[in-house]
This record gives C-alpha cells, sequence and structure tokens, in this order.
C-alpha cells in the first residue's frame, strides 16, 4: 500500500519524492488541548431544517435543497433571498458570543459551488466574501476555524447538505468532478496558507458516502491521499505548510481506518467522526438512559485511535423531529410519518422552541450533552452541530446555551461522573 500511497502523493504534488521529516507546528495544539467548537451549519450551504422559512417562503415544495433553490426561482429573487440570508444568519456578534462561551473552534460549511459552478449548475455564487469573514472575525475573537468542504460536484452523498439531494450521487464515479473538487482544494490550501493560526485545518470533503460501496471507498481513500498533497504543500513546492488535513470516515467503523495516513510517511492528518443516534429505527426507539449509555460507549474507540480524532457533528438532539431534518417533506421516524418507521411517541414538546420544553427534557438534554463531551473529549474533542437553528432549539448551542442545558463554560460539568 505504501508504494502505491507515495506514487499518489507525489504525482498531485509534482515531485520525486517526499520530505516526510520536515518539522510541523499546526496553529492548535492538537493531541494536548480539547477541541471544543460548534459548526456554522446552514448558512454557506442551505439546509431545510435549518432555516425552513427560506424554502416555505418560496411557495414550491418541489424546492428541497440549495441547487433546486436557485433552479426553480427567478435569479434575482434567489440570489437576494441568499444575500440576506448570508448577511444576517451569523455575523460578528455571533464569533463573539461562541467565544465568550468558551469554545476554541467554529467549523464553517461551505459549498463546492462557492468556487466553481460548471455548465448546466444553476447555483449563485457570492459565499467566497463571507468565508473571508469568518476567518477574520475568529483571529479577532481567538478562535480557529475549520474550513470544510460540504459539498462536491456530482454530490458525495445524495443529501441535501451536500448542495443537492439526489437518489444517484455521482461525485465518486466522475473524475472530472474529483479533478474539480482537487482544484478547490488547492485554492483553499494557497488561500490560507500561513494562516493556521487562525486557519489550522481544512477538511477536504463532509460525509462521503462509503457505505455504497467498495468503489466509492477507493475513490475516497485516493482523493484522502491527493487532498494530503495539496493540503499539506500547499505553495505548489517542496516546502510544507502547517496545516492539517482533516479525513471523514466515510461511514466506515474506525477500525477500517487504523494505519491510515499515520506517522511518520505523515504528519499533520486527523480524523473526524460523526456521531448521531437518531437515524435509524432502532436509534430513535432507544430510552433516555440507553441514549447516555450509547454516548458512554464511543470512548473507547475514541482513546485508542491512531490520528487525532474529533467528534466533528454530534447533538444533544436524541429524536428526529426537527421539521424537514430528514428532508423537505420527509417525516420523522420518531413519530411515525417517516417511510417504513413505527410511532415510538409523539415530537410535541421534543422539537421547536424551548419554550415548549418540560424541565425534566431540559434535564436529559443536559445529561446528554455532558455524556457526549466528556466521551469525546476521550479523543481531540468535538464541534456540536450546530450554532443555530430556526425552528430546533434542541439542536442549537445557541439556544442550549440560553435555556440551561449547555454550560456557559463547556468544562463545568453537573454530572462529571454520569459515565460512570
Amino acid at each position: 500500500m505504501w508504494a502505491s500511497t507515495r506514487l499518489s502523493l507525489t504525482a498531485v504534488i509534482g515531485l520525486t519524492a517526499i520530505p516526510f521529516a520536515l518539522s510541523f507546528s499546526p496553529g492548535f495544539p492538537y493531541g494536548s488541548q480539547k477541541v471544543r467548537g460548534v459548526s456554522l451549519g446552514g448558512w454557506l450551504v442551505l439546509e431545510p431544517w435549518i432555516t425552513p422559512s427560506i424554502f416555505d417562503n418560496t411557495g414550491n415544495s418541489a424546492i428541497v435543497d440549495e441547487w433546486t433553490f436557485c433552479q426553480y426561482q427567478d435569479y434575482n429573487t434567489a440570489k437576494n433571498t441568499l444575500q440576506n440570508h448570508w448577511d444576517t444568519w451569523i455575523t460578528q456578534s455571533d464569533f463573539a458570543d461562541i467565544a465568550k462561551a468558551g469554545l476554541n473552534h467554529v467549523r464553517v460549511p461551505i459549498g463546492y459551488w462557492a468556487f466553481d459552478v460548471g455548465p448546466g449548475e444553476p447555483f449563485i455564487q457570492g459565499q467566497q466574501a463571507y468565508l473571508q469573514k469568518a476567518v477574520q472575525w475568529a483571529g479577532q475573537y481567538g478562535l480557529k476555524v475549520i474550513i470544510d468542504l460540504h459539498g462536491a460536484p456530482g454530490s458525495q452523498n445524495g443529501y441535501d447538505n451536500s448542495g443537492r439531494r439526489t437518489n444517484n450521487p455521482t461525485w465518486f464515479s466522475n473524475q472530472t468532478n474529483i479533478q474539480r473538487t482537487d482544484n478547490i482544494i488547492k485554492t483553499l490550501a494557497s488561500m490560507f496558507a500561513g494562516q493556521e493560526n487562525v486557519v489550522p485545518i481544512i477538511a477536504p470533503l463532509n460525509e462521503p458516502a462509503g457505505y455504497l460501496g467498495s468503489n466509492v471507498l477507493d475513490a475516497v481513500k485516493q482523493y484522502w491521499l491527493d487532498s494530503y498533497g495539496n493540503i499539506r504543500y500547499p505553495y505548489g513546492t517542496s516546502q510544507q505548510g502547517n496545516t492539517v488535513e482533516l479525513i471523514h470516515d466515510a461511514f466506515q467503523p474506525l477500525s477500517y481506518w487504523n494505519g491510515w495516513e499515520t506517522p511518520p510517511n505523515y504528519q499533520g492528518v486527523a480524523m473526524d467522526t460523526h456521531i448521531y443516534q437518531m437515524f435509524s429505527n432502532s436509534d430513535v426507539a432507544m430510552t433516555n438512559q440507553q441514549h447516555i449509555n450509547a454516548a458512554c460507549q464511543t470512548q473507547g474507540s475514541l482513546s485508542s485511535f491512531d490520528l487525532w480524532i474529533v467528534v466533528g457533528e454530534w447533538t444533544p438532539a436524541m429524536t428526529d423531529c426537527a421539521k424537514y431534518l430528514n428532508g423537505r417533506g420527509i417525516g420523522s421516524r420518531y413519530d411515525g410519518t417517516y417511510p417504513g418507521s413505527s410511532y415510538v411517541g409523539s415530537c410535541t414538546g421534543l422539537t421547536g422552541s424551548a419554550s415548549s420544553f418540560s424541565s425534566s427534557y431540559k434535564t436529559f438534554l443536559r445529561q446528554v450533552w455532558e455524556a457526549q463531551v466528556i466521551s469525546y473529549e476521550k479523543g481531540e474533542g468535538w464541534l456540536q452541530w450546530t450554532w443555530k437553528a430556526e425552528n430546533a432549539d434542541e439542536w442549537s448551542y445557541q439556544a442550549g446555551l440560553a435555556n440551561g442545558w449547555i454550560p456557559q463554560d463547556p468544562t463545568n460539568l453537573q454530572y462529571p461522573n454520569i459515565c460512570g
């Protein structure tokens, strides 16, 4: 494996050999200080469940993602809505509040179309300026930014959060799509080269659908190798940068990745794993205590993994009740309105405004939040999904702070022994 790996890397960066022994100084002391952060979901990539009003206000039920949002509306109408959303959904004050809450990282998802719109693609651009603002604001408040390529040409998973909801994602089967994505990562790496004190990490692709088969995993692994060259060698020369490559587990068990891109042949690679407990019928059927136990049971695999590992998405929400969480026009497993699911309970009082939440539900949100924070810090740390949502407070870090199930200091635990 190593021989072919080296060839892949050298091909990408145009070298005959790679000086692996160069010193590496990331912009954050990963491995000794914990990542505590939050994602700015639904800002530079639309998600129907985070901002349902943007979709409902179109009056068109065929608009289910950012692709159709741009495709099925007048250009100026769509552009004005997006511009207003970018200007207002996340502002400088959000960065101030995130820093004040004792967090040290923000993850900024952005789509490929911010950099490259091809023929026949309806996407509207303008997001890059806001990415630059995010980096500027983060620097002001001492926060670190993870730039996360959240959607790739052809879609890497078919989810609406890739920009295009489809039953036929084609990113991994189309070499042109992959090459376009490589070029975007090169652009990002050079754009922020030397700024690792504010942008210590680039994540070259969010959630590629490795469960679709070995051909997908083969494409993903080659893409991680190529991205290593593109991110770690951002100057187009043998000079190494100090930006970390954050790869995703592609929905495989961590054991699948044992020994992958590890030192000494690789420096500055971290693994991102996403842990949710509501996207299957068996998950939503669990009791509160079973949800807490499931969070605690992640500690072993996280603490023993051989790369830096962050839980880059997770939430105190334990149901899929949030409107449009499974896609616009698609119901919830918890209340049995999702195809092929059976009724567990009513979603009333489990999603929406925190003012509708019982005190016992808020206590559970605090307990399951702490069980996850304790467990995920057995790795390098965590980034909660997401900072804010229009109408799903159980998912919102901001709402959790305001309503008491997230502490103002993430190390201030009420249930420090919840995992026994």
